[in-house]
């Protein structure tokens, strides 16, 4: 297992709201990891149990920096939804539900 492959977590309000629901947490990754390369970081970086994977490729994005407005090419990436085992939790997420 590369340590690379997880580069962090995605931590949107959807995402949070994902992991109170369905028990998913979403990552972005390295564009050339495979789903099973995945699973074995989150398991071993976090100590769960991965049910699933889900993987989706971003779009590189165009932005305008600098005085000149000059343009620039966000690069494309890779992100990971990762639905753990009933049970497993990652305490990075803050699920924020109504206890």
């Amino acid at each position: 297992m590369n340590p690379n492959t997880i580069k962090r977590p995605v931590i949107t309000e959807k995402s949070v709201g994902q992991a109170a629901q369905a028990n998913s947490y979403t990552f972005e990754v390295e564009r050339n990891a495979h789903k099973n390369q995945i699973a074995e970081a989150i398991a071993q970086m976090y100590t769960v149990s991965v049910q699933s994977v889900r993987t989706i490729m971003r779009q590189s994005k165009s932005s305008r920096t600098g005085k000149k407005r000059l343009h620039a090419l966000q690069p494309r990436t890779k992100k990971a939804v990762v639905t753990l085992k009933k049970g497993d939790s990652i305490a990075l997420f803050d699920k924020g539900g109504k206890e």
